[in-house]
C-alpha cells in the first residue's frame, strides 16, 4: 500500500485527468466500502492512484428535477437517499434497493456508484435501477456520454467504460401518474449478505391495467439483466395469474446462474419467478396510491 498514491481532485475534469495520466491503474474512490477491503487484500497493485471523488460537488448531490425524476452522484450515499425529503416517494424500490448494500453504518459511505462500478451480478441497487430506466452519465478524455444502466457491466468486476472514463452520476425518469417500484431480493440469512436472487419491477398502471413495465435481474447470469419479455408479458394485462406466470416464465428463461454454496442453478432460477410475482405485486399496490 506504500506504493499506492493518492488524489483528491475538486472537479470531474480534473479526475478525469488523474484517471487519464494512471494508464488503467488509477482507482476511484467514493465510499471505499469495497476498495479499501481490496487494499487490505493487495488486490490493488503498487504503482496505482487511487481518486477520492467525495469533494466534487456534482458527485454527492441528489437533484428533484420534478415529476419524479432525479439526477444522483456517483458518489451520494444510501444515507443521504434515505434522508432525502422526496427520492423514496418517488422511487422506494430504487431506495430500498440501495439500502441493502450492507450495515447501516456501511450505507453512510456506500454509493449507488460504488455498487454498478464493482461490476458484481449480484449488486443490490442495479437491478432496481434497470427496472427504473436509469441513465448513467459517464465522463471521460472525449466529454460526456448518456448510456442505460444496464450496459455498465461487463461481466464480474469488468466494465465497458473507455479508458479514463468515470461514472458522474444516475439521472431517473419522470414517473406518469399512477408509477411505482419494488425491489426485492433472496438471502440466505437475515439481513447483511449478497443477493442469492435480486429483482427490481417498475409499473405504470392505469384502469387497472399495467401500461408500462420494467424488469431487472441480478444474481443469475454474469451481468444484471433488463427482461424485456418478462414486462412485455405483464403490460397490457391486469397483472392476473397468466400474465406473472407469463413474466415469471420469462424470468426463468434468462437465468444462467453458477451452483455455489449459496445456491444451485435450479434454486436459483425458480427463485427468479417467484420474486417476479412477489416485486409485482408490491410495485403494482404503491403504484395505485399514485
Amino acid at each position: 500500500m506504500t506504493d499506492i498514491s493518492y488524489s483528491s481532485p475538486k472537479t470531474i475534469d480534473e479526475a478525469v485527468s488523474a484517471m487519464v495520466a494512471a494508464k488503467g491503474a488509477g482507482r476511484i474512490l467514493a465510499g471505499g466500502t469495497d476498495l479499501l477491503v481490496q487494499l487490505r487484500a493487495g488486490f490493488v497493485k503498487p504503482g496505482s492512484i487511487i481518486v477520492d471523488i467525495k469533494k466534487i460537488a456534482e458527485m454527492t448531490s441528489i437533484e428533484d428535477k420534478g415529476g419524479g425524476s432525479f439526477r444522483v452522484g456517483a458518489a451520494v450515499t444510501g444515507m443521504q437517499l434515505h434522508d432525502h425529503a422526496t427520492f423514496g416517494k418517488a422511487w422506494p424500490g430504487v431506495l430500498e434497493a440501495v439500502n441493502l448494500i450492507g450495515s447501516k453504518q456501511i450505507q453512510g459511505r456506500a454509493s449507488a456508484g460504488g455498487n454498478l462500478c464493482n461490476a458484481s451480478p449480484a449488486a443490490d441497487s442495479v437491478p432496481a435501477l434497470v427496472a427504473a430506466g436509469a441513465m448513467v452519465t459517464v465522463q471521460g478524455p472525449k466529454g460526456r456520454r448518456e448510456v442505460a444502466v444496464e450496459k455498465i457491466p461487463a461481466g464480474p468486476g469488468r466494465m465497458t467504460l473507455e479508458p479514463g472514463e468515470i461514472v458522474v452520476g444516475f439521472t431517473l425518469p419522470a414517473r406518469p401518474a399512477g408509477s411505482s417500484d419494488a425491489y426485492l431480493r433472496l438471502i440466505p440469512r437475515t439481513e447483511m449478505d449478497i443477493a442469492v436472487v435480486g429483482l427490481g419491477v417498475s409499473l405504470t398502471m392505469k384502469d387497472g391495467t399495467c401500461t408500462a413495465a420494467r424488469v431487472g435481474l441480478g444474481a443469475v447470469a454474469p451481468t444484471v439483466l433488463l427482461v424485456e419479455a418478462a414486462a412485455k408479458a405483464l403490460v397490457g394485462s391486469k397483472l392476473d395469474a397468466a400474465a406473472l406466470e407469463a413474466a415469471a416464465a420469462a424470468c426463468r428463461a434468462v437465468c444462467k446462474p453458477i451452483d455455489d454454496k449459496r445456491g444451485t442453478i435450479v434454486y436459483r432460477t425458480k427463485i427468479a419467478g417467484v420474486l417476479l410475482k412477489r416485486a409485482t405485486a408490491i410495485a403494482a399496490a404503491r403504484a395505485a396510491k399514485n
